[in-house]
């Protein structure tokens, strides 16, 4: 049976995918020339091809049967580096960011049902308060000294999403799309994404990322949070956006304090031999050293990018073995403040476990298990 559907859909569900005609065919199991000619209108799908041909480029099958396509605009203004290009959110952003919002929206009709008004932090401070001013509020509101005593970068970024979830900031972390292993996210898009809310404010890591980078992301985003400004980042250091080149700033200072840093900044031969010292002393990654370095006047663009790529190829290249359990990799995917509020709910009767399985993307007949095993409750 044919499907009597809107080539003009098909035509923009594709384009919106990003797929070639020849691999949307061999997802299909059909001729490329089939596909050109369902988007001419020369032919008709048949309602299992158009059922393939909506699955495939990640939109409802109803969709297909529009008059036009859906304008779909995205609350969340693109602060990324382009390289001169026009700049345009894949899919995979546009699906991660519409998910994020779906969370970020049940929690603050959760906080509302629970009395809260307001998160403090959010927009707490502007552009215009200065780049001190803001690394001041961050370390009084989250509890934590200049410089940490102990531990590794990955110990200090665990303590600063811990932080900064206790003052309620919500911190998502994931590499791919929801849950869905075949539609990774692209680093090379963006690094991650402020959701500025005055009650219920999302940040969002992309940890396709090195882990040495995410530390410094987290802190951009946060600092988004804190002036109040949502926003999708790759926080590069070239960009010329003020807002990003401000959010840049606080993270590095916030990081590796200006001072303390040009006392322990040595002018070796090879810069890189400050690296171990300065690591311990700050208990941050040598890409965020590096890009402090390169920020402050120490090291060039050209030996930042060297250095930095040698660190994404390595990235690359690693051994993708020993991955975290399932249920705690998930807890870090919907924020373990978002994974509580939905359990309790769901184990008090408030809620469906159906409907809490949906947010949490942990299975119905597991809540009980994975709420013992990573909430604590």
């Amino acid at each position: 049976m044919e499907a009597l559907i809107n080539p003009e859909i098909l035509r923009w569900a594709r384009s919106r995918a990003r797929i070639s005609a020849g691999t949307l065919a061999k997802s299909i199991g059909t001729a490329e020339d089939n596909v050109l000619a369902w988007e001419d209108g020369a032919k008709r799908p048949s309602f299992n091809q158009a059922m393939n041909y909506a699955h495939h480029t990640h939109i409802p099958f109803g969709y297909l049967y529009l008059a036009k396509p859906p304008v779909e605009d995205l609350p969340l203004p693109d602060l990324r580096t382009v390289n001169g290009r026009e700049p345009s959110y894949s899919l995979a952003l546009r699906d991660t960011i519409r998910w994020a919002m779906e969370r970020q929206d049940w929690y603050r009709s959760w906080l509302t049902s629970q009395g809260y008004e307001k998160n403090e932090v959010v927009g707490i401070l502007s552009i215009n308060d200065g780049i001190p001013a803001v690394v001041i509020s961050m370390r009084e509101k989250l509890g934590i000294p200049e410089i940490p005593k102990r531990g590794t970068f990955d110990d200090y970024f665990s303590k600063l999403v811990q932080s900064i979830e206790n003052i309620g900031i919500l911190v998502m972390r994931n590499s791919i799309v929801n849950n869905n292993t075949s539609r990774p996210l692209s680093v090379d898009e963006f690094r991650g994404f402020a959701m500025s809310d005055a009650l219920a404010p999302v940040i969002f890591v992309n940890t396709a990322d090195c882990p040495e980078a995410r530390l410094f992301t987290l802190i951009h985003e946060l600092t988004h949070i804190w002036i109040g400004k949502s926003g999708v980042s790759d926080a590069e250091p070239q960009t010329h956006n003020r807002e990003e080149i401000f959010c840049n700033a606080v993270a590095a200072e916030l990081l590796a304090p200006e001072r303390e840093f040009r006392i322990a900044w040595k002018h070796f031969e090879d810069w890189k031999d400050n690296l171990p010292f300065i690591t311990r002393t700050f208990h941050v990654s040598e890409w965020v050293i590096a890009r402090r370095a390169l920020t402050l006047g120490f090291i060039s663009q050209a030996d930042y990018s060297n250095f930095i790529g040698g660190k994404i190829a390595a990235h690359k290249a690693r051994n993708k073995d020993g991955a975290p359990p399932y249920s705690r990799l998930q807890t870090g995917r919907i924020s373990k403040t978002l994974a509580k509020a939905v359990a309790s709910e769901a184990l008090s009767g408030r809620m469906l476990f159906r409907d809490a399985s949906r947010l949490m993307g942990i299975k119905p007949h597991k809540i009980s298990e994975y709420s013992k095993k990573e909430l604590g409750f």
